[in-house]
């Protein structure tokens, strides 16, 4: 499979989340596939956005906002939770896409295992239960995405039609004053069943 490229997340970011539906994280865990179609994300970008983790400039939490697109930005948040984001834009610009939610495709025996209990609709349902259900955490923080193999990825996919995505306000970001917190930068399919 090809994977995208950096050309693909030098564009902004709201671009970039809006593309990215339709196209196939993949987790390689001990030489097995994990992957699933991204089905949901939201844009941050640069410290003007009140919203984003750059919003006080940089950190050694956000440092690789900072950095090469194409990179994987994986955060903790509540003490509890790993969070996924891809970099996007040009280098020294923060900017980074959330991914919220995947369709699990491959590896579903592993992801089984690690969401016991939850039903199969749930399991990539959210930014901390698709990190989860993928083993993702802050080891992979930095982490190339661009490269097939490598133990995170993004593969390219045909381009989801406009007219099955929906797009809204940033959800959680309560903390946020406005225009931000209103900023129509949230990207979903239009329903919860395949991307065909």
């Amino acid at each position: 499979m090809v994977c995208l490229t950096e050309d693909f997340y030098l564009a902004d970011a709201t671009i970039v989340a809006r593309e990215l539906l339709g196209k196939r994280l993949v987790r390689q865990v001990d030489g097995q596939r994990v992957s699933g179609v991204i089905t949901e994300t939201e844009a941050y970008r640069g410290e003007e956005d009140l919203a984003c983790h750059a919003r006080s400039g940089q950190t050694r939490r956000n440092a690789v906002m900072y950095g090469l697109p194409g990179r994987a930005y994986v955060y903790f948040t509540y003490g509890m939770h790993w969070c996924f984001n891809a970099v996007c834009g040009p280098q020294g610009f923060p900017a980074a896409v959330l991914v919220r939610a995947l369709q699990p495709e491959e590896g579903l025996d592993f992801i089984s295992q690690r969401r016991p209990g939850i039903k199969p609709m749930d399991w990539c349902s959210g930014p901390a239960r698709l990190c989860k259900a993928l083993a993702i955490d802050g080891d992979l923080n930095g982490l190339y995405l661009c490269d097939p193999e490598s133990l995170l990825s993004i593969e390219e996919a045909p381009r989801v039609d406009d007219a099955k995505v929906v797009n809204s306000p940033r959800v959680g970001i309560q903390y946020a004053p406005e225009p931000w917190r209103s900023l129509p930068w949230r990207f979903r399919l239009d329903h919860t069943g395949s991307v065909i």
